[in-house]
């Protein structure tokens, strides 16, 4: 039986477009590229025949992968056009744009995209994060705050006893429950 690979969720996609695949097999007359239809998708990259066709010819993870343009693929006008995707232990994938921005834009993307996986974090623009955090003043209170929570942690575990959550004041007796 074929395993059936679903087509990617349209909003997921996050770039498409026709490529040139080199082939893993070589002839005698050395390496073939063929015109793919591939789709980058949060974690896949998936290449297909045709931008019609339902199943794909091939898909892998892009998580460990690395991207990067390859101007040594081809001799040819369209050399500035080549990228390639190293996935250690298993194979290096070559691919030719249509023209040297795109295949630039291609490695930005994936780039993009494993830094998104291997972050814990949503990056967000530093103008966005003026908006959403309005009622801190700078970048430097933000310092300031976390090394001050530091040390009142600190300081009260000495002044707490047993599960005591009220600061004893100076001139005051704790009361004992």
């Amino acid at each position: 039986l074929e395993e059936i690979t679903p087509k990617p969720v349209q909003e997921n996609i996050l770039k498409q477009g026709y490529l040139e695949k080199r082939s893993r097999d070589h002839s005698f007359f050395g390496s073939e590229w063929q015109k793919r239809w591939c789709v980058l998708h949060r974690r896949t990259f998936y290449y297909y025949a045709s931008e019609k066709s339902k199943q794909p010819k091939g898909n892998f993870s892009i998580e460990y992968c690395s991207a990067q343009l390859a101007f040594h693929l081809r001799k040819d006008s369209r050399k500035k056009c080549c990228f390639e995707l190293v996935c250690p232990g298993k194979r290096t994938y070559e691919f030719t744009a249509p023209s040297p921005a795109e295949a630039e834009d291609w490695v930005d993307q994936i780039q993009f995209l494993q830094k998104d996986l291997s972050s814990l974090t949503i990056p967000c623009d530093e103008e966005d994060e003026e908006e959403l955090y309005n009622d801190v003043d700078s970048s430097d209170s933000l310092n300031n705050t976390s090394h001050n929570t530091t040390l009142n942690q600190d300081e009260s575990n000495i002044e707490m006893e047993e599960d005591d959550i009220y600061e004893v004041l100076p001139g005051e007796q704790p009361q004992i429950s």
